[in-house]
């Protein structure tokens, strides 16, 4: 499907989230925004570019440190608001040299998945 930019659900600053992960491993990786302009550089140059919020500038991932992601497939949600890109990662991708950006386990109570599943699969 060819979407184009006008398409999208933006925010007020004309900008989508947009959620990576690893086309191989499905491993989320980080989730970046996207403008028009950083939505149009992806697609036409393959490699995941993002709008820096902070910098208020185009920021192709690896740019600086040469840890790209190369686009495999993008997805949009039903809802026409967030953006899900497949793409393959060259090195890691969090700036602290992680491979994901997700690494930081937080305590969720008794509410953990892995003991949510674990008493649903025992009955």
């Amino acid at each position: 499907m060819n979407l184009d930019f006008s398409q999208l659900k933006t925010d007020p600053l004309g900008l989508i989230p947009a959620v990576i992960q690893d086309t191989e491993t499905l491993q989320v990786l980080m989730v970046g925004w996207m403008n028009r302009q950083s939505y149009e550089a992806t697609l036409e140059t393959g490699l995941v570019t993002f709008w820096s919020r902070s910098r208020q500038q185009l920021w192709q991932k690896g740019e600086s440190s040469g840890n790209t992601l190369h686009l495999s497939t993008m997805w949009v949600d039903c809802d026409k608001d967030t953006l899900l890109i497949l793409a393959h990662p060259v090195g890691p991708t969090c700036h602290t040299g992680s491979q994901s950006c997700f690494f930081t386990t937080l305590d969720a109570g008794s509410s953990k998945p892995d003991s949510t599943i674990s008493r649903k699969l025992s009955k």
